[in-house]
Parts: C-alpha cells; structure tokens; sequence
C-alpha cells in the first residue's frame, strides 16, 4: 500500500469517526432538548415543529458554519443544497419504497408552500452567482421568522391531528438534569466532530481533484442526511408517515434558511457557476415533485411506492451528473 492510499484511508475513517460522533450527538442534543421541553408542558406540535427540526438540521448547520469558516464557502453551499437533494430524492425515495407515505397532516399542508418558497427564494438570491452577507442575513432573518411561523402553527393546529399524536409518542422521558447534560454534550460535541468532517473531507478532495462543492454536494450531503434516512425509516414501519415527512420537509426548510445563511454571514463572495446552473435547478425541480406528488394523485394524499423509485432514480442521475464536468 502507497502513501497515497494510506492518506486516504486514514482521511475516510477520520471523516467516518466525525460522521458518527456529529450523528449521535445531534440525537443527544434532540432528545435533551425535546425532554426538557416537554416536561417545562411545551405541546408536542411546538416541540416537533421547532426544536426536534432545527436539532435534525443541526448537523448541516455546524458543518457548513466549520466549512464557511475554513473558506470552504462552495463546501457550505453544496452541503445546504445536497442535503435537500438528498432528503428528498434519496430518504424519501428509499422510505417511500419500504412503504408507501399516507400525507394526512394538516399541518404538513401548510408546510409544503413554505418548501417551495424558500427554494424558489434560495434559487433567486443565488442566481448572480454570489452569495453576500446581506443574502446570509435576510436568509438567517428569514429562519427565525418561519420558526416563530411554525411556532404559531403548532399552537393553532387540532389536537386530533396525526402528526401532533406521533410527535407526543416519540419525545423523549428523562429528568431535566439528565436532559441539560444531553444538550451540553451536544453544544460541544456538534462543532468539534463538524470541523474534523470538514478537514478530512477536504483533504479527501483535495487528493482526488474533487472540487469543494462536488465533496458538499455528495459525501458531506450524503453523510448529514443519513440520520434523516434512518429516522424516516423507522417512522414508516411504525405508521409514523406524517412524522417521517414531517422531518424531511423541515430539515429542507431550515436548510435553505439557516445552513445557507452561514456561508453569506462567513465566508460572503462569488460561488462555484455550476451550484447555480445544475445544483439550484435539481433541487427544486425535485421539490416541486415532491408537491406534485403530494398533491395532484388522483386526489389521494399518498407518495407511492413507484413514486419513491423515481424521487431515487432522480437523486442517481443528478450524483452521477456531478462526474461529468
């Protein structure tokens, strides 16, 4: 074995550890949080919709801010516009081909138009080819005024509905002390783990000629969104399909308003042409046939099982795209 493929081995697990320690403390972190929340009497809508998303997207978050922050700006917009690819294309893909979705949420409907406006909004804001700090801002503005959005949401939504009964099963029981400890693990396990991801993923790229976004766009996008998959998963067999998509539609939202936001606060300057000509474009044609599914099947609320393999067909097209420049 060469020095060359030492190197890389010793990168990939050193990118592996990362991944697996971002993972399980960003678990931590979302049953502290919704435990402590819960027994402060928080209705499990709010829970849900606010602190179980934002800690789902809490990975992408400290990765994209370690990556702005290391002025790897093309790493952080890829890994914020991959994740949403790969949320889409393959967790739901792969979920909806274990089983097929039942949408029934009311509060799921109204969080589909928000999806599709802040993707169309992150595809405008980009399309000069820039990202600047007044973009980061109004995006970060933009993510504290959907959370408040949702917040009133959840207060307003029928206790009967299907998704505030499955959220209610799946928050955490645990005394406070135990939860405060969970979240402080978090707070800093979060950040470190995120930074040895970035660092070992570029040095990864950098040894085969990947360009920084390409490595966002797949291995970081890919490894972030992998507790989404198993989440989702998980949700399906337990007849969790609201929650399941729930966590997806969420994950993207906060994608495009808080981990795009890093790279503009951070690292504000022009980024790679080919986010704006072939990435931005993929995720939202993807988004919107995800509405489409959602919404126009001869009148039924459900993401099929043929639906799925096509969402899973897309996301491999659009990665083995990705090798063709």
């Amino acid at each position: 074995m060469d020095i060359f493929q030492q190197l890389v081995i010793t990168e990939s697990l050193i990118f592996l550890a990362g991944l697996a320690v971002l993972s399980w403390s960003a678990d931590g972190f979302i049953r502290g949080a919704s435990a402590l929340a819960g027994n402060f009497g928080l209705p499990p809508m709010l829970i849900g919709l606010t602190i179980v998303a934002m800690g789902s997207s809490a990975p992408e978050i400290m990765v994209s801010a370690s990556a702005s922050l290391a002025g790897n700006s093309n790493t952080a917009v890829g890994n914020a516009i991959g994740s949403n690819i790969a949320n889409i294309g393959l967790v739901l893909g792969i979920t909806a081909l274990f089983r097929p979705l039942l949408v029934s949420s009311g509060t799921l409907w109204r969080e589909l138009p928000i999806v599709l406006a802040v993707s169309l909004l992150a595809t405008y804001l980009l399309w000069d080819g820039r990202l600047g700090y007044r973009e980061g801002l109004l995006l970060l503005l933009l993510f504290f005024l959907v959370i408040g959005l949702l917040a009133w949401l959840s207060l307003r939504s029928d206790k009967q509905d299907p998704l505030n009964q499955e959220i209610a099963g799946e928050i955490s029981k645990m005394a406070s002390a135990k939860a405060v400890l969970w979240i402080l693990a978090g707070l800093l396990l979060l950040p470190l783990s995120a930074h040895v991801m970035v660092a070992s993923a570029a040095d990864i790229a950098r040894h085969f000629g990947i360009s920084d976004l390409v490595i966002g766009l797949t291995v970081i996008a890919i490894g972030t969104s992998l507790p989404e998959l198993a989440a989702s998963i998980a949700g399906v067999m337990k007849g969790e399909d609201d929650l399941a998509l729930g966590n997806i539609l969420g994950s993207n939202i906060f994608n495009i308003l808080a981990v795009l936001s890093m790279p503009g606060l951070l690292a504000p300057g022009a980024i790679d042409s080919l986010a704006v000509q072939r990435d931005l474009p993929a995720m939202l044609a993807l988004t919107m046939l995800l509405v489409f599914f959602c919404i126009a099947i001869r009148g039924r609320r459900q993401i099929q099982r043929w639906q799925g393999g096509l969402l899973l067909a897309c996301y491999l097209a659009y990665q083995a795209s990705l090798f063709q420049h």
